[in-house]
């Protein structure tokens, strides 16, 4: 089985959100979610983002030193 860095996606209320995206990120992302579901059925690209991108921010160490050290 192949580990991802993303652990299944909660449902929640979806909130819109309107972004362009290169042809070959947004197969990517259609493969990832493929991925990630299984043997069950693909994730949406659009529900990956959110997920992605707290991942990436909470597992960035130059960020969270800053975050740190901006806070009084």
């Amino acid at each position: 089985m192949i580990k991802l860095k993303l652990d299944p996606i909660v449902q929640d209320k979806p909130v819109r959100v309107s972004v362009d995206l290169p042809g070959s990120l947004f197969e990517d992302l259609k493969l990832y979610g493929a991925l990630l579901a299984g043997e069950g059925a693909a994730v949406e690209p659009p529900r990956l983002i959110v997920p992605m991108l707290q991942r990436f921010v909470a597992t960035d160490r130059a960020f969270a030193r800053a975050r740190r050290s901006s806070k009084p």
